[in-house]
């Protein structure tokens, strides 16, 4: 990273594509991407703290979870803050220095998005395949592991990314795009870029095929499993689950697909460009707190009795007065 910032003076600044805001509408569109962002941090920090304080929820399946949230976060804070002080100051320009920051956040949070789901699949695949076994298999010292795996993996990997930028000087200033992402600063070089698509398509490739293919072999094994046992209480979890899984799997790879393919093809019109970017930091963090995390029954039940308990003594505080009032 450091030596991708030496390529270019830190003062010179790039642009990004206008957003077209009419300035009677800047402070309505303001306050609605500030709002979006407030709910996805609240949402995701909602599910977070009620894993972190109650201590039935620490397994292998929340703790991964709560990866999840962090990474969602993540993936919205590297874009949310640069969009609204954008739209506030009405300046699309940003430094190169914090283009390449965005671009390796944004890059860590889609490889660590898989990341997450496969080592998902994976615990649920042994607590419902082989529910004796699951203690024994999925240990702290592996979940520790896994944990590592999902933070250390995507940094070497977008590191190179970015690192092979640096062998060229920018002959263009203005991003294609919403935000600062590799695809977009390959577009502002005038040389033979071949090494870096052929790079970043390697490990597009190869992160979302490993995910596939370890997705559809838990799937496939957790199905057999269904299929012979006898118990519906059993099938019930697994459909549950899975669906649930399979859902935020989906809505993840075709927002990503929609990205990809909108930078691939130039006859893509910009405002579809725009919204395939954008889908990728916006929905999964919105959605996957609602589909994977309020839609646990142990995390629904936690979140509602967190809020009875601060919400009833209110009520009950206020009828109090009231009656003490009409007294």
């Amino acid at each position: 990273l450091q030596s991708a910032l030496n390529v270019h003076n830190c003062s010179s600044d790039l642009t990004m594509e206008p957003l077209d805001i009419p300035p009677s509408r800047t402070y309505p569109v303001f306050f609605l991407g500030l709002m979006t962002y407030c709910i996805i941090l609240v949402f995701n920090l909602t599910v977070l703290l009620t894993i972190i304080l109650n201590k039935q929820l620490h397994k292998p399946m929340y703790l991964l979870l709560t990866n999840l949230t962090i990474n969602d976060m993540l993936g919205a804070t590297a874009f949310f803050p640069q969009l609204l002080s954008s739209i506030l100051l009405q300046s699309r320009s940003i430094s190169y220095p914090a283009c390449i920051l965005q671009t390796v956040v944004v890059h860590v949070y889609g490889c660590g998005s898989l990341n997450i789901l496969m080592f998902m699949a994976y615990d649920r695949y042994v607590a419902i395949c082989h529910p004796l076994r699951y203690q024994l298999i999925m240990t702290p010292s592996i979940l520790f592991k896994m944990i590592a795996a999902i933070w250390l993996i995507p940094f070497p990997l977008v590191g190179i990314l970015c690192s092979l930028l640096t062998r060229f000087k920018f002959c263009r200033s203005v991003i294609t795009d919403m935000f600062c992402n590799n695809p977009s600063l390959m577009k502002l070089i005038c040389e033979d870029t071949s090494i870096n698509n052929y790079y970043g398509l390697f490990i597009t490739f190869c992160a979302n095929a490993v995910t596939l293919c370890a997705l559809a072999f838990t799937y496939i094994q957790i199905l057999l499993t269904c299929l012979f046992n006898k118990h519906s209480d059993t099938k019930s979890k697994a459909v549950r689950t899975c669906g649930t899984h399979l859902v935020v799997f989906i809505l993840y790879e075709l927002t990503t697909l929609f990205a990809v393919l909108a930078h691939r093809f130039n006859e893509v019109s910009p405002f579809l460009r725009r919204c395939a970017g954008i889908s990728v930091l916006v929905f999964p963090p919105i959605l996957n707190p609602l589909i994977y995390g309020f839609n646990m029954n142990e995390i629904r039940s936690k979140v509602i009795y967190s809020l009875n308990k601060k919400v009833s003594p209110l009520f009950i505080q206020r009828s109090t007065s009231q009656q003490t009032f009409s007294r």
